[in-house]
């Protein structure tokens, strides 16, 4: 995990947004078990409570759930992983489709820059 922190954003939802990421990627996997709270704040170096924060959000929203005694756990719901990784592409594509228009584009001709560049991999 990287501990590099942009100081406009609070880090709390720095780490959710990057553990959000770290799940719908598969980079941690549904049904591994996380880190300690103590563990991930020494490896990012920020508060314990930055980070049982960051957890609470996570498990409000359901990637995240917690086995009394045994630790918090990624959720094995591929559905609801799957969801949030479709969101997570959409807000990403939005973004970029009005940058796009700030320079001059619409959508017809960023779409075909897209298919043009797809073509060429």
């Amino acid at each position: 995990m990287k501990s590099d922190f942009d100081n406009n954003i609070p880090i709390y939802l720095q780490l959710v947004e990057q553990l959000k990421r770290d799940i719908i990627s598969g980079k941690i996997s549904a049904g591994e078990r996380l880190h300690s709270v103590r563990d991930l704040a020494l490896e990012l170096k920020v508060n314990p409570n930055t980070v049982q924060k960051a957890l609470v959000e996570l498990e409000d929203i359901g990637l995240i759930f917690t086995e009394r005694t045994n630790g918090k756990f990624v959720t094995e719901d591929n559905a609801l992983i799957e969801k949030y990784k479709q969101e997570y592409a959409d807000k990403i594509t939005e973004k970029y489709i009005e940058t796009m228009q700030k320079i001059g584009l619409d959508k017809n001709e960023v779409l075909l820059l897209i298919k043009d560049l797809g073509g060429n991999k």
